[in-house]
């Protein structure tokens, strides 16, 4: 007897004692069928080849060569006795620091889509296409908290481009290809599955909301193409998850709806990518937080601010509510609630699907475009001080909910930190609050500049972290 025929007749034996005994028959649910997508049937089917959408596709991927002038350090820099004598002359002469990575170009003029952090403190960038030749470009936007950058090539021609799917549409177990330059071998390609959708909480970029595959990716991928089997990008990969710094088959893609919000800023002269303000802070569901609303389950962002006069308030978002959707995308987390209102765009409005006060409702909410900071409410500390290299700003609403800090938090809270200054060094990060120094109340950034100025001999600083107070003594 066939495998199918024994599996009807359990089936239908299952079914039959359950009716004999009074009990309600199991009810078996219907999933709908992808009648379009297969899997291999026949021997024949298993000796198929990608060559034909390699030949179509690879031609739009491209290497980035990104390179900066940096100064050679002394390790007796920065020592005061050397200093003395030296004048800080004995650093060695200046060097071509250069970095490779990926690139998808996604517009015929020459668009090109790569990561941030491929070409992040670049003074050239160059572009080789796949049949040799070399192009300068020019930087359009870059982003860090999207971790993309947008590059425009310096040629007037017609460039060989892929088109971008609709990253929702695709599906745990679709076949992709990953194409790029990795260890800088020369353009590859390596094919896999999708492994997950709307992977979270993976810490790469602000905006944690990443397809994840196990085609293989290496250093050197980054910025290059996922493409599905219809030849269109389904995302940029971005990074692997390695212990070694091989794949290990955990990579990590930017989905392709998130880059089409990106490029289209960038066609449209922005220089960087705006979230959309809405006034309002949320948190994950935990557990216990989903059992006090009577949760069956624990998903969604949960409202634990709202700004006066804000988009939220106007919409009737109120504090303890929980956003269970958006058009009908149903929300895991944070990062999944800012992933869909950043790509639905500034001006749209949106359907939120909201658990209120025990009770489903569905609001309508305007995202509107982030108000600008007062330039006098920024600064970068410089100096001979612990805070050098700190960008600082005075909070309003706008800038805590971009921190993600309570739309009502004051004082002045650290922005950015640039890389290998004493700032970094002291372990200072983006959305620290600085209370006090030596003593003085610090609210604006006025009062910040100030008290840096000085020079004692022991610096006393008082910050806030995610609601708790650390205190340090640096001499």
């Amino acid at each position: 007897m066939s495998s199918s025929r024994i599996a009807l007749s359990a089936r239908t034996l299952l079914i039959c004692t359950a009716l004999m005994s009074g009990m309600t028959a199991p009810v078996y649910a219907q999933t709908a069928v992808d009648t379009t997508k297969q899997v291999p049937a026949t021997r024949a089917d298993t000796q198929l080849s990608f060559a034909p959408l390699v030949k179509q596709t690879a031609g739009a991927v491209v290497n980035v060569y990104a390179a900066r002038e940096v100064q050679q350090r002394s390790p007796f820099s920065g020592d005061p006795f050397f200093e003395q004598f030296f004048g800080g002359k004995f650093n060695g002469p200046p060097r071509i620091q250069s970095s490779l990575g990926s690139g998808v170009i996604v517009d015929p003029t020459g668009i090109v889509v790569t990561n941030n952090h491929v070409i992040r403190d670049a003074e050239t960038v160059k572009i080789a296409l796949s049949d040799g030749r070399e192009f300068e470009s020019r930087v359009l936007l870059k982003d860090e908290s999207t971790d993309l950058a947008i590059l425009k090539i310096d040629a007037n021609e017609q460039f060989p481009v892929l088109q971008l799917a609709d990253s929702d549409k695709v599906e745990v177990g679709d076949l992709v290809l990953a194409i790029g330059n990795p260890f800088g071998v020369g353009q590859t390609v390596t094919s896999g599955i999708v492994s997950a959708q709307a992977r979270t909480r993976v810490g790469i970029s602000d905006f944690d909301f990443f397809i994840q595959t196990d085609a293989a990716i290496n250093p050197g991928n980054s910025g290059g193409a996922l493409i599905g089997m219809d030849g269109k990008l389904v995302g940029i990969n971005t990074a692997i998850f390695s212990r070694s710094g091989g794949s290990v088959g955990i990579g990590f893609a930017i989905p392709s709806n998130m880059v089409r919000a990106v490029v289209d800023t960038a066609k449209q002269g922005g220089d960087t990518f705006q979230r959309p303000y809405i006034g309002a802070t949320f948190q994950n569901v935990t557990s216990d937080v989903a059992e006090g609303l009577g949760m069956k389950q624990p998903y969604g962002a949960l409202v634990t601010s709202v700004v006066k006069d804000g988009p939220a308030e106007k919409g009737g978002l109120l504090v303890g509510d929980v956003v269970l959707s958006v058009d009908d995308f149903r929300i895991e987390n944070f990062d999944g609630l800012g992933y869909r209102l950043s790509t639905a765009g500034i001006g749209k409005t949106v359907k939120l699907g909201v658990l209120s006060r025990s009770k489903e409702k569905v609001i309508s909410l305007v995202l509107e475009k982030p108000r600008p900071d007062d330039p006098s409410s920024k600064a970068v500390i410089q100096g001979k001080n612990p805070l050098s290299g700190a960008q600082v700003i005075t909070l309003t609403p706008s800038s805590a909910t971009r921190l993600r800090l309570s739309g009502d938090t004051t004082g002045v809270a650290v922005e950015k930190i640039f890389p290998d200054t004493p700032a970094a060094r002291i372990g200072l990060q983006p959305g620290d609050i600085v209370r006090k120094v030596n003593g003085r109340d610090i609210t604006t950034v006025a009062d910040l500049t100030a008290v840096m100025s000085s020079s004692p001999v022991l610096w006393r600083f008082e910050f806030e972290r995610g609601g708790a107070v650390i205190r340090q003594i640096i001499r």
